[in-house]
């Protein structure tokens, strides 16, 4: 893969870099534009996105440290390694979905309605995300002889987030790529389907992602990624909390929507 798409003398310019910002910006984007077609106020949630922006960066950052606690308390120099590193998805996710909620009363923005805008958002800029993951050679596979494996060779990407050369791994990257699209797509052509209520979007997308990620998660060979109980992965283990929620959340939110129209 190639983990530096260019350089500038001798400065890198990192390929999860470029499109990490890219993922951010683009899916800001979408949620401004859907804003404005749905007559709210697109400058607040412009204004809110950029704050949803920096928190996701710190809490995915901030999980990361936890989840691998005793690796950077034995190496305290490895904090200086997050400057590069992207942190764990769902650390990002909570403490933005933790902002949102505290700020968007501050920006007098419906509470549900805002977070449906914002949902598909997540999901194309998670898209684009991994791809920057599979250019870097992180978040990779188990080793596998399955005919769509991927074999890395970078030696760059061995030396900055340990990726295994020379050995053929689940493309997970793009397992969790074509997921978050096929969410994507679920979620924009079904939002006015049915009896469509506050809320349904974004809890949709979670309650999605949740069953995905636990299910992409077994073929995952990256370390670091913690262990909970009897083999789960941290990140399985938020799963297994978020999909119950998500459908709790469905449910109450469908019955308020219900009994508002009564």
């Amino acid at each position: 893969m190639h983990p530096i798409l260019f350089s500038v003398g001798d400065w890198p310019v990192y390929s999860y870099g470029v499109l990490l910002a890219a993922a951010y910006l683009l899916g800001l984007q979408l949620g401004v534009v859907r804003a404005r077609r749905a007559g709210v106020d697109s400058a607040k949630v412009m204004d809110l996105g950029i704050y949803l922006i920096i928190a996701a960066l710190v809490g995915a950052k901030l999980m990361l440290i936890a989840v691998d606690w005793e690796y950077f308390r034995s190496q305290p120099r490895e904090l200086l390694s997050l400057v590069r590193a992207g942190g764990v998805f769902y650390g990002g996710l909570i403490l933005s979905v933790t902002v949102g909620l505290l700020l968007v009363r501050r920006y007098k923005l419906p509470v549900w309605t805002t977070a449906d805008l914002m949902a598909p958002g997540i999901a194309l800029g998670h898209v684009i995300g991994r791809f920057g993951c599979l250019l870097a050679g992180c978040c990779y596979g188990r080793s596998t002889d399955v005919p769509w494996a991927i074999t890395f060779t970078n030696p760059l990407a061995a030396t900055n987030v340990g990726t295994p050369l020379g050995i053929p791994l689940h493309p997970t990257q793009l397992y969790d790529a074509g997921a978050e699209l096929l969410i994507l797509a679920v979620l924009l052509l079904t939002e006015r389907k049915g009896r469509p209520f506050a809320g349904r979007t974004f809890w949709a997308y979670l309650m999605l992602y949740g069953i995905s990620r636990f299910v992409i998660e077994f073929y995952r060979g990256d370390a670091g990624r913690g262990t909970v109980m009897a083999g789960l992965s941290t990140s399985q283990f938020v799963s297994l909390l978020l999909v119950p929620l998500s459908l709790i959340m469905l449910a109450w939110l469908r019955r308020r929507g219900q009994a508002a129209k009564a």
